[in-house]
C-alpha cells in the first residue's frame, strides 16, 4: 500500500509538471502547483529517510535506492542565480516509476545487459558511416556541395539518409550529373539501415532475453529452496515422530 501511494504521488507530481509549463494555467493556480510540488517532494524526502533508517548503510548498496537518492537529492539543490538551470531537473522524479515498478526495473536493467553489444554495434556503424562519408565526399562534392561539399556535411547527409528522411531528393539531385549514383545509395541504405541497425535491435532482444531467462532462474531457485526448506521439516518431524514412537516402545508394559 505505501508503494502504491508513492506511485501514485510521483503520477501526481509528473501531471502537475506538466501543468506548470502552460502559462495560462500557472496564472490560475501557479501558487497550488508549487504547494504540491513542494508537498510531494517533503514526502519523497521523508520516504528516503525511512528507508535509510530501515535498511541503514544497505541502502547504499541497492543501485535503484542509490538512483532515487540522486533523484530526490537533485531536486533539493537550490535552483536560484547560476544554479537556475537545475530547476528544470525537477522533471526527473517522474523516473522515479522506473525504480517503483517491477517491469520497468526489468526493462532497463535488459538495456543495460544490452550496453556492451550495443557499443559493438555503434562502433560498426560509426565505421560504416565514415567510409562512406569519405566516399562520397570525394564522388559527390563538387556534385552537391551543399551536401557532400566537406566530410562533416557528408556525414550529417549520410545520417539522414540513414534515418530515411529525405534521401530521395539527395539522390536524384546528384543523379542529375551522376546517373550511377544510385548504386552508392542503395548499398550504403541496405548496409546501414537494414543490416546495422538491426543489429542495435537484436541485441536489445538477446539483452531482454537474458534478463527474463536470469528472472525464471532466480525464480525457479527461490522455489527449489523453499522446496527443500519444507522437504527439511516433513523430515525433522518424521525423525521426532520415530523417536516419540520408539520411546514408547521402550516403556514397561503395565
Amino acid at each position: 500500500m505505501f508503494q502504491r501511494v508513492v506511485i501514485a504521488l510521483i503520477v501526481i507530481n509528473a501531471v502537475t509538471l506538466g501543468m506548470q509549463t502552460s502559462h495560462a494555467v500557472v496564472g490560475q493556480v501557479g501558487g497550488l502547483l508549487n504547494g504540491i510540488d513542494h508537498l510531494v517532494l517533503g514526502i519523497f524526502v521523508v520516504e528516503l529517510l525511512l528507508r535509510l533508517y530501515a535498511h541503514g548503510w544497505r541502502f547504499f548498496t541497492d543501485p535503484w535506492s542509490i538512483f532515487d537518492f540522486i533523484i530526490v537529492a537533485i531536486a533539493l539543490v537550490p535552483s536560484a542565480g547560476a544554479l537556475s538551470v537545475l530547476r528544470t531537473l525537477r522533471v526527473l522524479r517522474v523516473l522515479r516509476l522506473i525504480s517503483m515498478i517491477p517491469s520497468m526495473r526489468r526493462v532497463v536493467a535488459g538495456l543495460l545487459t544490452a550496453v556492451p553489444g550495443m557499443a559493438s554495434v555503434a562502433a560498426l556503424l560509426a565505421l560504416v558511416l565514415y567510409v562512406a562519408g569519405v566516399m562520397a565526399t570525394k564522388m559527390f562534392g563538387t556534385i552537391a556541395p551543399d551536401e557532400f561539399g566537406d566530410l562533416g556535411s557528408t556525414l550529417f547527409t549520410l545520417f539522414q539518409t540513414m534515418t530515411g528522411e529525405g534521401w530521395p531528393d539527395i539522390a536524384r539531385t546528384v543523379m542529375a550529373q551522376e546517373p550511377t549514383a544510385w548504386i552508392f545509395f542503395v548499398i550504403y541504405i541496405l548496409v546501414s539501415s537494414f543490416a546495422v541497425l538491426n543489429l542495435f535491435i537484436a541485441v536489445v532482444v538477446s539483452g531482454m532475453e537474458h534478463e527474463v531467462t536470469s528472472d525464471m532462474v532466480r525464480a525457479e531457485e527461490k522455489h527449489a529452496e523453499q522446496a527443500a526448506k519444507a522437504d527439511r521439516q516433513i523430515l525433522d518431524e518424521l525423525r521426532a515422530l520415530r523417536a516419540e514412537v520408539a520411546a514408547l516402545r521402550a516403556q514397561p508394559g503395565p
